[in-house]
């Protein structure tokens, strides 16, 4: 959700020589009270008359506009040098991983773990996977259906921290690896002190309690890029901060599915932690898995895919879609009917190249969405005038066909775009199947 910074707009007037509200209301044609409700904490101004805001202004949406991820943000600040917020990355080095194999059975416990992307990935690559913590039931059904002997625990994150992950889990073997993505989430900066209690309540909060009790050898956590730069570096430093304080040496990068054998423009911050004590005793460091070197397309990967259902377009958006050409977007429609198509938007900044997009069958998909057909990020099948299917979808995440997914289509597509592709996690999990060799 966005909400527009009330400071913002009031240094923006200052520049714009506009004195008060009422003044600003009547330039934008609307009441003070329309104007005092576009401020509210509350209003989305996306779907709203931001943009005539930003057109009296003279300013871009982005710059009167803050990200409010969750109830736990405050606007007070911390103080993070530069050197703290890149401590873990540093000159990390890569490995080649095609050819690695486990020298034992490695075991794996998964939060957050979806319709499987990563899980399924870890168990190519070695991990036999003792335990998965999922909320939404119809990606625990999509789990128990291709994988009945997995134990698939059905339960609140905050229900299992609390109780403790002993209850749902065998722990009596040491657990090699505690993987998941958890939710990103902005955090309360109150304490200042960058520990575990500033971040109480965050999905992060309960995926570090459940690290603390299970103390596993490595731990892997996938996001969101966008986590690098959120609120200048805080966040992310403040994860690595807690990671550390519970005894783990920390490496993070931005890795591309593309790179992995995946045919999609998908990237996510990879952060691994190896527990100090073996980093010590064994002077192991992790190493992110290398690129293959080459880089499938849509044509190498959409070939014989099983039928399935699939999103339509209403008529009228198929007339439009049917002028852009593979690889096309809006400009490539005929000015009046992209005007038309695009209503305000095709007067607002940026490229907004998503909209009316048809992709290619010689470049990689952009980033699937929870959804195939979302206007500002269009996803048209490279020669037919559709969206993906969910099979279709599916291959382009690199889930084998034989991976079935529950609930309605339109959940299944959620399931599939919130995943980690199989390949990617396939690699990520080699790369960490290498450091346990080395400490075995």
């Amino acid at each position: 959700m966005y909400t527009i910074s009330k400071d913002r707009v009031r240094d923006t007037m200052k520049r714009s020589g506009i004195k008060t509200q009422k003044e600003l209301a009547e330039k934008m044609n609307i009441t003070t009270s329309q104007l005092s409700m576009l401020l509210s904490p509350k209003f989305d101004p996306i779907k709203s008359n931001a943009k005539k805001l930003c057109e009296v202004l003279n300013v871009s949406l982005e710059d009167i506009i803050q990200e409010q991820l969750s109830m736990y943000f405050t606007n007070e600040a911390i103080e993070i040098d530069e050197e703290s917020k890149h401590q873990s990355k540093g000159n990390n080095e890569f490995i080649d991983v095609q050819d690695i194999t486990p020298l034992r059975n490695y075991n794996v416990v998964e939060l957050f773990a979806g319709a499987g992307g990563l899980a399924l990935g870890l168990e190519k690559s070695g991990f036999k996977t003792v335990g998965l913590v999922e909320v939404d039931k119809f990606a625990c059904q999509s789990l128990r259906a291709n994988r009945p002997l997995w134990n698939v625990i059905e339960e609140d994150i905050t229900k299992v921290a609390e109780l403790g992950i002993s209850n749902y889990v065998d722990t009596k073997n040491e657990i090699d690896l505690l993987s998941g993505g958890y939710p990103c989430q902005a955090f309360s900066y109150a304490g200042k002190k960058m520990g575990l209690e500033d971040v109480r309540g965050t999905m992060f909060y309960y995926y570090s309690i459940i690290l603390d009790e299970l103390r596993p050898k490595l731990f892997l956590a996938e996001n969101v890029r966008g986590l690098v730069n959120h609120d200048k570096g805080r966040t992310l430093a403040t994860m690595i901060k807690v990671f550390s304080d519970l005894g783990y040496t920390i490496k993070w990068e931005v890795l591309s599915a593309l790179n992995y054998n995946v045919a999609q423009k998908r990237e996510r911050i990879v952060l691994i932690g190896v527990r100090n004590d073996l980093v010590e005793q064994y002077n192991v460091s992790y190493k992110f898995p290398k690129p293959y070197g080459q880089k499938l397309t849509l044509k190498d990967i959409l070939k014989n895919v099983p039928k399935s259902d699939g999103a339509k377009y209403p008529e009228s958006k198929k007339k439009v879609l049917d002028l852009v050409p593979p690889g096309g977007y809006w400009r490539d429609l005929p000015e009046n009917l992209a005007k038309e198509f695009m209503g305000k938007s095709y007067y607002s900044g940026g490229g907004r190249t998503g909209m009316a997009r048809r992709l290619s069958w010689n470049e990689p998909s952009l980033t699937l969405t929870c959804s195939p057909a979302q206007k500002q990020t269009e996803r048209c099948h490279p020669s037919e005038t559709r969206p993906f299917t969910v099979r279709e979808y599916a291959r382009i995440q690199s889930f084998p066909d034989n991976w079935t997914f529950s609930g309605s289509m339109a959940n299944q597509y959620k399931q599939i775009g919130n995943a980690v592709p199989v390949n990617f996690a396939h690699a990520i999990g080699l790369s960490i199947i290498d450091l346990l060799n080395k400490i075995n």
